[in-house]
């Protein structure tokens, strides 16, 4: 699929609508219904996800080169999943940061040559599209905010990710995370230059976007220990 052409715009659009109703809905709306929508949804990330791997089975395509569990975006559904069905701050921080600083940019600049309305092109866009509305339904939606260095938390557990991923591409000769070599669509890679300056500048990417990611949650804070003080010396204040 080529990123922005009418096709691509319009899924995008259609998925972008929906992570918006979702969204808004459990902001403006919170009740026990989001309980049951956010397991529905955690159904459908890991059915998905098998899903991919039942294809492969089927059209006798598996290799380890390319279909390990190991791509940012197959843990990231298992971790929305988890996040979505226990809502444990760890799995929150997990599923938002990887899912706006990574899942999102898979939305904008499919790595996809399939077209509507093969089935590869749905599991893409259902994957990508579910992570993203997992990530802001939890965080936005439910209020479940990243803690303090949330943002480094991550950042550490995504360096883990990738030196266990250059270890596979090493020991297989794979290419995930794009490690060896770009994805053969135009994307942010593309701003960096060739391997391994890439590699290099989207790890480096990738932590002011944790950190642009995690301000809002750092400035709200500061403003709450701020406004602690003076809410306290009112309330304490004798009446005259």
């Amino acid at each position: 699929m080529k990123a922005f052409s009418v096709e691509h715009l319009l899924t995008l659009a259609v998925v972008l609508a929906l992570v918006g109703a979702v969204t808004a809905a459990a902001r403006l709306r919170p009740g026990p219904w989001t309980v049951p929508v956010s397991r529905a949804l955690a159904i459908v990330l890991v059915g998905n996800e098998a899903g991919w791997w039942v294809w492969l089975g089927l059209h006798g395509t598996y290799s380890i080169a390319y279909a390990l569990p190991i791509q940012l975006c197959d843990i990231a559904s298992v971790v929305a999943a988890a996040a979505l069905w226990t809502r444990r701050p760890l799995l929150v921080e997990v599923t938002y940061f990887w899912g706006l600083a990574g899942t999102f940019n898979g939305l904008l600049t499919p790595d996809l040559l399939n077209r509507f309305p093969d089935y590869l092109y749905f599991q893409y866009f259902i994957a990508h599209g579910a992570i993203v509305c997992a990530a802001l339904l939890l965080v936005v939606g439910l209020r479940i905010t990243p803690r303090p260095l949330a943002a480094l938390r991550v950042y550490a557990l995504t360096v883990v990710v990738l030196v266990v991923d250059a270890a596979v591409d090493a020991a297989t000769g794979g290419n995930y995370l794009y490690l060896r070599h770009a994805p053969g669509v135009h994307s942010l890679l593309d701003l960096f230059g060739p391997w391994p300056w890439y590699v290099l500048g989207a790890s480096a990417l990738a932590l002011v976007i944790f950190l642009i990611l995690d301000l809002p949650f750092i400035l709200g804070r500061r403003v709450r220990r701020r406004l602690s003080p003076a809410a306290g010396a009112t309330r304490s204040r004798p009446a005259s």
